[in-house]
């Protein structure tokens, strides 16, 4: 049985994004449904634990270091980025590009791990933390791979709205997009979710053979989808291979793939 006031807290925090970083106890009341009273007596309490803060000159709340904290133990501990991080990092220094690692949640990709080429790296467009699958090489790596009911269901409750002119729209070209996928072992991304960035998705799967997430390179066009995407997609392709390896999956498929990749591409 749900217990209000966790439905009703868990709803507050939910209002927060990186669209909407801090609201005003109205804005919060609308947003729930909630009396302005009740709606302050919630957000007063959450804020004295730590989970809120309230900003002393606008008196608008945003979200508080104790969420902070719990997000960095959910990241460190999580299996996906814990077999994941040192190739990740190898891939993203050896490519000179940025390397993403995300799961499958509730119809989107969740970003969970980001590895620089660099230290202090900067990438022009933050990027998640969650990401549509449709317009993503990351989200289209998963769906490619999970089952046709699956893939069937989610595109039943999903609207395709289009980001930019490349973004794909139409299911029926998605669905030949996903079939292209797996016949090459990894997604392409060609600016469809944001202008300027570019991406190739492989899926990382773990114990009973289950897609677990997905791993993807990410970079400006010219460099993504050139004469290089041969010989970058096979590297992606290893290193999820070696993490498949960590998880439990299949390695021995990504291989054959990145072979299939590296002969093609020397043709």
């Amino acid at each position: 049985m749900a217990i209000q006031s966790v439905e009703r807290a868990l709803q507050v925090l939910g209002l927060f994004s990186q669209h909407h970083p801090d609201l005003g106890i109205a804005e919060i009341s609308r947003s729930t449904g909630l009396a302005p009273g009740t709606a302050h007596g919630l957000v007063r309490t959450m804020a004295q634990k730590g989970f809120l803060r309230q900003d002393p000159r606008s008196r608008r709340y945003s979200l508080g270091l104790r969420i902070y904290e719990l997000g960095i133990v959910a990241a460190e501990t999580l299996e996906l980025n814990q077999r994941a991080g040192g190739p990740a990092h190898q891939l993203s220094r050896k490519t000179q590009l940025v390397v993403r690692v995300a799961t499958w949640d509730g119809d989107s990709m969740v970003v969970t791990l980001t590895a620089h080429p660099r230290p202090r790296g900067s990438f022009p467009h933050q990027i998640g933390p969650r990401v549509h699958a449709y317009c993503s090489a990351i989200g289209k790596a998963v769906l490619a791979f999970i089952g046709k009911k699956d893939v069937q269901d989610y595109l039943s409750r999903t609207s395709m709205t289009p980001f930019t002119g490349s973004t794909i729209s139409g299911k029926k070209e998605l669905l030949a997009d996903l079939e292209r996928t797996r016949e090459r072992g990894y997604a392409l991304d060609r600016e469809e979710a944001v202008h300027g960035i570019a991406c190739i998705g492989a899926p990382i799967f773990e114990r009973g053979q289950q897609v677990a997430g997905a791993i993807s390179l990410s970079g400006s066009p010219a460099r993504i989808l050139g004469e290089k995407t041969g010989e970058l997609a096979e590297e992606l392709l290893k290193t999820a291979s070696e993490i498949n390896c960590y998880m439990g999956g299949f390695p021995q498929v990504r291989a054959v793939m990145a072979a299939s990749v590296s002969q093609e591409h020397r043709k």
